[in-house]
């Protein structure tokens, strides 16, 4: 079970739930954007920040993923 509740999709607002339908439909997972979605405030600044910082820099993106899940499995999350 998460730590952080994932919000369905009659609790997100309709920007963010266009944005989680549009990930979904792409065959991406949106469960971070449903958990990041508990602060709607916030919500808009984390990608701003977490897009970039995962497809530029030296460390190729799907090396950096692998290891988010690691840490993820880890910490016995499963997202």
């Amino acid at each position: 079970m998460p730590r952080i509740r994932l919000l369905p999709d009659d609790e997100l607002n309709p920007e963010t739930l266009a944005q989680v339908q549009a990930v979904e439909a792409s065959g991406a997972d949106a469960t971070v954007m449903r958990a990041v979605a508990n602060r709607p405030d916030m919500f808009e600044d984390y990608f701003k920040f977490y897009y970039p910082s995962h497809q530029q820099g030296i460390v190729e993106p799907d090396l950096k993923e692998l290891v988010r899940l690691k840490v993820a499995r880890l910490n016995d999350c499963f997202t």
